[in-house]
């Protein structure tokens, strides 16, 4: 019976439950104690006809004015971005795994846009809190998602009076639950887990978005992110040993890792001319599955100059590199 009783509640969406007691709390305070508990900034605002302020946009600056193309790149530019990241949010919210089609998803944020523009409302975007809720209240297909927003709709044109009396309290309790499930201290420890290379820019994108504002906190989370994979492609994929001597002739072997990008040109220039004169060496790049241009043309210019040191030079894997290279 206990079981029985505990699915029956799960129907109903518990961000409904928080809004319908945060709605009945004001109420009967106001009712019993003829005072007003609430002051009207704090509860939801929405004019009594919404659609009475659209106006057509006047489109005769529309080539004319640069600031009108500044203005819509950037709420694009931010549109997508904050799309980009609901989606990332969501799928890992879905229980059945399925990943979100973006370029779909955008196509239909961008002509939905398009249309809010023409009617002189505000831009459209994917918002993480109605995805949580969609996904939490057990929605699983696409109508879901178009049944929500058609709720929404009709609720703005038909019930506005009952959406006013719902306090912005009980919205901020279930966006900090929301909130909470997206970032749960196991996927701070995860985080961590993974290395401060990964972590210092997750840490610092949350600390600066919310110091900031959601586009400063990206971007500059991804500048940090960019400065360590810079710095791992810096990182030597070559390693110099020196092996025992051959018929009187120090010898030196080089070995290149799976992959030498154009990164790790100076240190390796560097390197070769670090090479003694009458010596032997051993360049082994049969690993090496991707080698970039210039890389292959310091070996290359090192073999005249290794002919002037006296320096035996031997290639291995590197001349079949030069011929895929030569080829395309």
């Amino acid at each position: 019976m206990q079981q029985d009783s505990a699915k029956k509640l799960k129907i109903i969406p518990a961000p409904l439950v928080v809004v319908v007691i945060a709605v009945l709390t004001n109420f009967l305070y106001t009712y019993f104690t003829s005072e007003t508990l609430l002051k009207h900034n704090q509860l939801v605002n929405i004019p009594p006809n919404v659609f009475h302020d659209i106006k057509f946009p006047d489109v005769s600056n529309l080539f004319s004015n640069f600031k009108i193309w500044k203005e819509g790149i950037v709420i694009g530019m931010l549109a997508t971005l904050e799309t980009l990241l609901c989606i990332e949010a969501i799928d890992k919210l879905d229980k059945r795994n399925r990943i979100t089609p973006i370029n779909r998803e955008l196509v239909a944020q961008g002509v939905g846009n398009m249309v809010c523009g023409i009617l002189g409302a505000l831009p459209v975007t994917a918002v993480v809190v109605r995805g949580a809720a969609n996904a939490d209240a057990g929605g699983r297909t696409k109508m879901s998602a178009f049944t929500h927003g058609l709720f929404l709709l009709l609720a703005v044109v038909f019930f506005p009076f009952l959406l006013n009396m719902i306090p912005y309290a009980g919205l901020a309790a279930i966006l900090i639950i929301t909130g909470y499930n997206l970032a749960k201290p196991q996927l701070f420890y995860g985080m961590w887990k993974l290395g401060l290379k990964q972590f210092l820019p997750f840490l610092i994108t949350i600390i600066v978005i919310l110091l900031t504002d959601l586009l400063v906190g990206v971007c500059i989370g991804l500048i940090i992110a960019v400065y360590f994979i810079i710095q791992d492609n810096f990182r030597i994929e070559f390693n110099l040993s020196k092996l025992q001597s051959e018929n009187a002739k120090e010898t030196y072997f080089l070995k290149l890792h799976t992959s030498v990008s154009f990164l790790n040109k100076v240190k390796l220039r560097r390197t070769l001319d670090e090479i003694p004169e009458n010596c032997k060496l051993i360049i082994d790049g049969s690993e090496t599955k991707f080698m970039d241009y210039d890389i292959l043309e310091i070996i290359t210019n090192f073999e005249i100059s290794a002919n002037q040191k006296k320096i035996e030079l031997e290639l291995r894997g590197i001349e079949k590199i030069a011929l895929v290279k030569t080829a395309h």
